[in-house]
């Protein structure tokens, strides 16, 4: 699998979410419009809006309408990690976008990310072989400093340190690996170091939201990858995620999107 793609959605016959588990999708509007959920909340974008789709956030019921014309750049997680340029500012985006995936370009900023991705098809298809790698990945931070800077408005208002934004960003990889299994802060405050409070404090400066939240945002993600799975039951739902019984599940997920797990797999057909 290559660790990045660039396509048109009109040019290549293509559209986003073919590759949304793959990659993290960067799609650039141009016409026409789109939907989709993410998390249980619905989001539309049409022409100058930015979508980001990261490979940590479920991404469903994707709609398109006629014609919809996007560009749309696929980067694997290696290569992100790869070259991600700064730590504090990638903390600040990477949560910023979770929660808001639907960015609007004001005239300026779209000149701007269209020419970064002009720039990604041109050194994509080159035929040149030396340094391709590192000349792709320079171009990805290029953009990824491109499109702090688009979002800085809001991004700011964050506050993180260089020790904070650390500890955060070890915390969201712990509640990813463990989140099935552990859902209570205190353990993972515990595995960072670090007291429950300390952590809570952290996760409320740089989100606005405590830890609680995340470690939900994260449970209810894998929850719903398996309820689009239509071949595991309920009760393989609830022994994979550990949960004591069908109801404590169940209340858990109308707690955190409003719906049922029978609801959820309802509006899916």
């Amino acid at each position: 699998m290559p660790d990045f793609l660039i396509y048109n959605t009109l040019e290549h016959g293509k559209n986003p979410d073919a590759f949304k588990d793959n990659y993290h999708c960067h799609i650039l509007c141009r016409s026409g419009e789109m939907r989709f959920t993410a998390v249980g909340k619905e989001f539309s974008a049409g022409p100058g809006d930015l979508v980001i789709w990261q490979m940590t956030t479920a991404i469903d019921k994707v709609r398109y309408s006629e014609a919809f014309d996007a560009d749309f750049l696929m980067i694997s997680n290696p290569f992100l990690n790869l070259y991600n340029p700064e730590q504090v500012w990638a903390t600040k985006g990477y949560i910023y976008i979770k929660t808001h995936p639907v960015f609007h370009l004001e005239p300026n900023e779209w000149e701007v990310i269209e020419a970064d991705f002009a720039q990604f098809r041109r050194r994509i298809y080159a035929n040149d072989v030396l340094f391709h790698e590192d000349k792709v990945g320079r171009l990805f931070q290029l953009l990824l400093m491109d499109m702090w800077s688009v979002y800085s408005r809001e991004m700011e208002k964050m506050d993180a340190d260089e020790t904070s934004a650390r500890i955060f960003m070890r915390f969201l990889l712990l509640v990813q690996h463990n989140c099935k299994e552990q859902r209570e802060l205190a353990w993972y405050a515990d595995k960072l170091c670090v007291t429950p409070k300390y952590m809570s404090a952290i996760c409320q400066g740089i989100t606005g939201k405590p830890g609680s939240y995340w470690i939900e945002y994260y449970t209810v993600h894998e929850i719903l990858l398996m309820l689009n799975n239509p071949d595991l039951t309920l009760t393989e739902i609830v022994d994979r995620m550990h949960f004591p019984a069908p109801p404590m599940l169940t209340r858990y997920l109308k707690r955190a999107i409003g719906q049922t797990p029978s609801e959820y797999r309802k509006g899916k057909i």
